[in-house]
């Protein structure tokens, strides 16, 4: 298990990942190339990848999934970078409760 920030990165096993995950286009790439977990609603900083694959399915309330067939680094302008070995993960993005409604975590 792995956290950096706002952001939580369990490893998974492939047949975890749900199919609808796979339909959907890549993740965005920021202005360096790099793929982006979540980015800063306040700062613009961004928790990255140099490479790897982002899958998501069209629920916001559903987590993503990432595959990293050669491991990867990532990486945030306010965060220790963490080296994530060779495989699957769900990214679980930090949610708070505000009157009404459940919200992810805007930093």
């Amino acid at each position: 298990m792995y956290r950096q920030g706002d952001i939580l990165i369990l490893p998974v096993a492939e047949a975890d990942v749900p199919p609808s995950a796979r339909a959907l286009p890549p993740a965005p790439r920021d202005g360096r190339g790099r793929m982006v977990l979540a980015l800063g609603e306040a700062t613009g900083h961004a928790h990255a990848l140099a490479a790897g694959t982002l899958l998501r399915t069209t629920d916001p309330r559903t987590p993503d999934h990432l595959h990293l067939p050669s491991g990867g680094r990532l990486v945030h302008e306010e965060h220790a970078a963490i080296s994530l070995p060779k495989g699957w993960y769900r990214v679980i993005r930090q949610r708070e409760y505000v009157p009404g409604s459940v919200r992810v975590v805007a930093d």
